[in-house]
């Protein structure tokens, strides 16, 4: 029985050790509530993708509850934009403003400091005019940006020539990285930009997936297989385990039963000496113990209190939401409630640091 214990231990840390590299390599595509697109290399979802699993300057954030979360980016120096949608093949990314003035936005707007530019773009000239002389024009208002004594438009800056504005100002002409032709009307406009590196414009072409070509190289790489190198990887630690943790359950429970049979053999042949054998002590925990020990229902997050995974380490099966989830004093470590309260009848220490707790006070 020691044996098995030690096997069962051994196996325990084997599977937590596979487990915690696999999260750390696991490059996967992810999505973001209904979004019709998956984010993957070149941009990286922030709190559920490895640093290693995005360029620099492409993380994304998950914002909003259920159906209504939507992606974020931050582009530095302008602030947050609404993702709309990402065209990997063409390498285009489409944006729009969380607060619906995208006008606003563009008079500040600077691309200096990120990856992206501008692929298509067309000279917009904003106005500053009296209400009564905007009216008869065929230009639309910015409402976001006008107010009872002034309003503010924009127009192509071909169609600048125009009767019944020669009472208003020029605030600004700049190019604007427009997602569509839509005439002057910038109140429903999405911006649309553009990034040249890293190009895998070809790799997308092919069918293929771009991505580094480990955790610790600034390598790029197309894989037209499995998608990233880490899921490769993760498919040959998978192959691994199963060849070694299988083979050795089957070696534990062969031996422990073949030590089991000798035994009883063994003893049938003893001849009693003295008094008799004292009987086994019981070194596992009486009900009262294991009930005083801190059990939870785990809600939508499956957060778990000290150093625990989301997976159990007795069953090695994941945890999910309104999972009985019992946690033992001083070293913090949880089990599914099923799985441990069996374990302490027979033991009396956690079956992963192997600490024996006292009652729960």
């Amino acid at each position: 029985m020691g044996f098995l214990k030690t096997t069962f231990f051994a196996l325990l840390l084997f599977q937590a050790i596979l487990t915690i590299n696999a999260r750390q390599n696991d490059c996967s595509s992810r999505l973001c509530g209904q979004n019709p697109f998956a984010v993957r290399f070149p941009f990286r979802l922030q709190g559920q993708q490895p640093q290693s699993c995005g360029y620099p300057g492409f993380d994304l954030s998950c914002t909003g509850h259920k159906r209504s979360m939507a992606l974020l980016i931050n582009l530095p120096n302008l602030g947050y934009f609404y993702v709309r949608n990402i065209n990997y093949l063409s390498q285009e990314i489409q944006l729009y403003d969380p607060n619906k003035c995208l006008p606003r936005r563009l008079l500040s707007f600077n691309l200096s400091d990120t990856p992206f530019t501008a692929g298509y773009s067309e000279d917009y000239t904003f106005l500053s005019c009296p209400p009564e002389s905007v009216a008869p024009t065929r230009f639309t208002k910015i409402d976001c940006l006008s107010n009872s004594t002034v309003s503010v438009v924009a127009t192509l800056a071909i169609n600048l020539v125009q009767p019944n504005l020669d009472m208003c100002s020029v605030i600004a002409t700049l190019p604007v990285p427009v997602s569509r032709s839509h005439g002057d009307d910038l109140n429903d406009q999405d911006i649309q930009l553009t990034w040249a590196v890293p190009n895998c414009e070809e790799c997308e072409a092919r069918g293929g997936f771009c991505g580094f070509e480990n955790s610790t190289s600034d390598q790029i790489l197309c894989f037209t297989d499995l998608g990233t190198d880490n899921s490769r990887g993760l498919k040959i630690v998978k192959v691994i385990a199963l060849s070694i943790v299988i083979p050795a359950l089957t070696c534990a429970i062969c031996i422990s039963c073949f030590a089991c049979i000798v035994g009883r053999r063994a003893a049938r042949h003893l001849v009693t000496i003295g008094p008799p054998p004292s009987p086994p002590s019981i070194i596992g925990l009486d009900e009262s113990t294991i009930e005083s020990y801190t059990k939870v229902i785990l809600g939508e997050s499956r957060r778990l209190p000290g150093p625990n995974g989301a997976t159990c380490p007795i069953c090695l099966v994941d945890y999910h939401p309104k999972d009985i989830i019992r946690c033992i004093p001083q070293c913090d470590h949880c089990f599914h409630s099923e799985c441990i309260d069996e374990w302490l009848r027979l033991n009396g220490s956690c079956p992963v640091c192997r600490n024996s707790p006292s009652p729960a006070g």
